[in-house]
């Protein structure tokens, strides 16, 4: 199916949906989904809602406002109360459920409150093949997902979003702060603070695809390998501000950047 048709199809499916409360977190898939919606059904029809916690750093929130601001939505800021729900804090591999089910409940009540239809996430096909524990959040809070109604892949939304000239079509993806921490760590705002202020330092100095993994003391840094020069060549200023954040030893992971580094046992299980 052509590009131009599961646009058409995208838009098709959320016109079924009258209006609706879009949870908005400024990353490619929802951004596109959001300017799906106000295409289909109008701007008057579409509320964003952007979830601000600790585990979302203030400059992600910041820029989801902006791009939707960009985009002519509405929206909401709310705060997900995610650090006093103890199945979150807890950090087991359900985590991301415990997240959107509070999400996901906030736009609901949002959405009966304010006249709105549905609520919409945006999950794409790509999605369907990880074990995704948010999932299950969308199927119980009746949550619509109209990427993969439409059967849209990650590709298709990137090349969408670059002919839509999207502001954010070539943003790398960006999971929220507690994939830094291992599994069965319980997660602590001032710990989430930490990784925040470090891969903030870290942006600053030019580098663009960044984690820091926190193990205890240790914050293992993982960049693309294209940018790894660009922190040895930084290493004292990032050594002195990642100390001064609180951690005690500082690396450099030397497999670079990859997705799922945090699925291994933590260190002290080693």
């Amino acid at each position: 199916m052509e590009l131009i048709d599961k646009y058409k199809r995208l838009k098709g499916i959320i016109r079924g949906m009258e209006r609706v409360v879009v949870a908005f977190s400024g990353g490619i898939d929802s951004t596109l989904l959001l300017r799906a919606c106000i295409d289909a059904i109008g701007r008057e029809n579409v509320l964003a809602l952007i979830g601000s916690s600790p585990v979302f750093p203030k400059r992600e929130i910041k820029d989801a406002e902006t791009i939707a601001n960009t985009i002519g939505s509405e929206y909401l800021i709310e705060d997900i109360p995610v650090m006093l729900r103890p199945e979150f804090v807890k950090n087991d591999r359900q985590r991301c459920y415990y997240c959107k089910d509070l999400l996901f409940e906030k736009a609901r009540n949002i959405a009966i409150g304010r006249g709105f239809t549905h609520v919409a996430e945006g999950s794409n096909k790509d999605d369907m093949k990880e074990s995704r524990p948010g999932r299950r959040a969308c199927i119980e809070q009746e949550v619509v997902s109209p990427l993969i109604l439409a059967e849209m892949t990650k590709k298709d939304i990137r090349e969408l979003s670059r002919i839509l000239s999207l502001p954010n079509h070539d943003r790398p993806a960006f999971p929220c702060l507690a994939t830094r921490i291992p599994y069965g760590t319980p997660i602590d705002a001032h710990l989430l603070k930490r990784i925040e202020l470090s891969e903030d330092f870290i942006k600053g100095l030019g580098i663009t695809q960044i984690r820091v993994r926190c193990h205890g003391s240790i914050a293992r840094i993982e960049v693309a390998k294209d940018e790894a020069t660009k922190i040895i060549e930084n290493r004292e200023k990032i050594v002195q501000a990642l100390l001064h954040f609180g951690f005690i030893y500082i690396t450099l992971d030397l497999e670079g950047y990859r997705t799922g580094s945090m699925d291994i046992l933590p260190l002290h299980s080693i």
